[in-house]
């Protein structure tokens, strides 16, 4: 396990970086971050199922440790326009390709579809928080955040090599 650990720091380290401090755009919090995604990697390896998928799978938990801390300084008066919704990997063709298809799929909902989708899954607005947002009921909300949510999951079983179980769950996707 220590082997692959090294072979990850040497293959993805300045690459995970710079993504962090591309988005981030602080070094001194930019490196807790990358310290915090190799702690995280080191702790979860023996979770990846496919080592196929490492990449995108080091991708993710990079991903969701900025989201933590975008999180934990919360600064809500960040413009929808200034979202930059899920990241590409450009190494990894076939995440490339789904994210592609993802955010065309979320660029084509409705405008009101659209910023629930975006303030709930991206910004991690609560549905509380979205309604106080959009000065609408609660209940207004849950149903206008589950209706995106529904038309957004069958416009994305249509997006090429996704892979989905019986009930509609995505799975997997590869590449043709």
């Amino acid at each position: 396990m220590k082997t692959e650990i090294n072979t990850i720091w040497i293959d993805l380290n300045e690459e995970i970086y710079k993504f962090i401090l591309g988005k981030i755009k602080d070094e001194q919090t930019a490196k807790d971050i990358h310290q915090e995604v190799f702690l995280k990697i080191q702790t979860k390896i023996h979770q990846l199922k496919h080592t196929s998928k490492l990449t995108s799978w080091v991708y993710q938990i990079t991903r969701n440790s900025i989201v933590d801390y975008f999180r934990k300084v919360k600064n809500n008066n960040i413009s929808i326009n200034d979202l930059d919704i899920p990241e590409i990997d450009t190494n990894n063709f076939d995440y490339s390709n789904l994210t592609n298809c993802i955010n065309q799929k979320i660029e084509n909902l409705s405008s009101q579809h659209k910023e629930a989708i975006i303030l709930t899954s991206f910004k991690n607005y609560s549905q509380k928080e979205l309604a106080e947002h959009l000065k609408i009921s609660y209940s207004g909300t849950k149903s206008r955040v589950q209706k995106a949510k529904e038309i957004l999951k069958e416009n994305i079983l249509d997006c090429p090599n996704i892979e989905s179980d019986s009930t509609g769950k995505l799975i997997d996707f590869e590449n043709n």
